[in-house]
């Protein structure tokens, strides 16, 4: 049986030659096409040339008596991974069998590992601002073990970068890199201190740009494992620039799941510039409050395509008043630059400086507007002024065609609420409560024509075209909305 094998196994090879030599000759016509291939990267020399400018941040906290429980569950597969490494066992019993004495209140105890890199030879470093968040101590592990009890310069929680400063000089840093270089598809690595472990290099790819998970940022995703522990480490491009911060990870068990997500380098060296100087970060605002452009909605309205930011409500008093903003209003330029994304008015206003004055491009009942606002600085936690007032109607309900019943307002519903017309929905049926029409609804607008008294509403709505769908501008609350009320459907 050997024999017949080896035997079966030349006449195998030596047919497969006789047909590579046919396929070279006659049959050339009929053979694929050559696909060129490139090697698998090789990350050795990214690792030697960054690695020693990556840190291991650990922080510490007073110790407090809890008020109940030992902390959270833990699942299996979490258990199983801190018994295989010899690690501690968050709030279980030590590995020696005794029970984990508790610390005494008032005692540093660990709070928490991340990671980090250095910027600078004297000493700046660039993490998560969530890693060092509420620290008593922060304490800087470098590649060659040693250690420094590292200052925080400050952080800023709303795009999750902190600046912290150790005393040392001589130290290897890292350069940053071109986000508008940084292509969909690229190989990228990420090093740091997953669960405490040191210098851990994984890779991967980009898998997309501009990921609107944060308020005043465009993440980066990637497929490179982060897990607990990565979070502050750089992510590096093949030609050994940083990139961005390993930040986020999407997961139904708090652990990788396959998507991870980077804050640009570009977004985060501006906050780390401001934190430098003043240790705080200021941001810029009009008081509005936006929500995204929807296709329908743009085709609907004569916008064309959807972009922009949808004004939803403008703050009493606020720049976006001041200026002229109404809501409804979309802002589809800023200082000439294009708004294509409702999460791009936030950045681009929070970039500029408060006070300075910014140009407004803005979409109003098919045509466009040019506005002057001034900027102010940004508060976290405003109060909303609300200003919805009850008051009698000066008109009976007048039923239409859409199913919707409106009333004229009072002059002082329009003072409290700030608009010029509009009309209130009385009863709402068929078609329009179908579409999310609302009783207590203010209909400002139809089809771009502006609504100021129920009579005129009726005469609008008596002119539409019934096979066609029809876009109303609502507001509700503190806010508006388009809402579009499509034609019932006809067998």
């Amino acid at each position: 049986m050997q024999t017949q094998l080896v035997s079966s196994t030349w006449a195998t090879l030596r047919g497969g030659a006789v047909a590579l030599a046919l396929a070279a000759g006659i049959g050339a016509a009929m053979a694929p096409m050559p696909v060129s291939a490139q090697s698998l990267p090789d990350f050795t020399e990214l690792v030697e040339k960054v690695g020693p400018a990556v840190v291991n941040i650990r922080t510490t906290e007073r110790a407090r008596t809890p008020r109940g429980g030992v902390g959270p569950e833990l699942d299996e597969d979490m258990l199983e991974f801190f018994r295989r490494f010899g690690l501690p066992i968050p709030n279980r019993p030590n590995p020696r069998g005794g029970p984990q004495q508790p610390t005494p209140e008032g005692e540093p105890q660990q709070r928490g590992v991340g990671s980090g890199f250095i910027l600078t030879g004297d000493g700046y470093v660039m993490t998560n601002a969530h890693v060092v968040e509420g620290a008593e101590e922060v304490i800087v592990t470098l590649t060659d073990k040693r250690e420094f009890k590292a200052k925080t310069i400050g952080s800023d929680k709303r795009t999750d970068v902190a600046l912290v400063k150790i005393e040392a000089t001589g130290l290897p840093f890292v350069r940053t890199g071109d986000i508008a270089r940084l292509k969909v598809g690229e190989w990228v690595i990420a090093i740091g201190s997953p669960f405490g472990l040191e210098n851990t290099v994984t890779a991967g790819i980009v898998s997309a740009k501009s990921r609107d998970t944060g308020e005043f940022l465009p993440l980066i995703q990637t497929d490179v494992a982060i897990n607990p522990g990565n979070s502050g480490g750089p992510l590096i491009n093949m030609r050994g620039e940083v990139v961005g911060i390993n930040s986020q990870i999407y997961s139904r068990s708090g652990g990788y799941m396959g998507i991870s997500f980077a804050i640009p380098i570009d977004e985060a060296s501006r906050v780390v510039e401001q934190l430098r100087v003043s240790g705080r970060v200021t941001r810029g605002r009009i008081g509005v409050v936006i929500d995204q452009v929807t296709k329908e909605v743009a085709e609907s309205i004569g916008l064309g395509k959807p972009m922009g930011a949808l004004v939803r409500s403008v703050e009493a008093g606020g720049p976006a008043e001041k200026a002229g903003v109404e809501a409804g209003d979309i802002i589809t330029k800023v200082e000439g630059r294009t708004v294509d994304r409702s999460g791009d008015l936030p950045r681009i206003v929070g970039g500029m400086k408060p006070g300075s004055k910014a140009s407004l491009q803005v979409f109003r009942r098919g045509s466009y507007k040019d506005l002057n606002v001034t900027v102010v600085e940004f508060e976290q936690d405003r109060p909303r002024r609300t200003s919805d007032r009850e008051g009698a109607p000066k008109t009976a309900p007048t039923q239409t065609s859409l199913g919707v019943a409106v009333s004229d307002l009072t002059d002082a519903q329009r003072r409290d609420l700030k608009i010029k017309g509009g009309v209130k929905v009385d009863t709402v049926e068929g078609v329009a409560a179908r579409a999310g029409v609302r009783e207590g609804d203010i209909v400002l607008s139809i089809d771009n024509t502006e609504v100021s008294s129920a009579k005129q509403f009726e005469q609008l709505v008596a002119k539409v075209d019934r096979t066609k769908p029809v876009t109303l501008l609502v507001r509700r609350g503190e806010t508006v909305n388009f809402i579009i009320v499509r034609p019932p459907r006809t067998n």
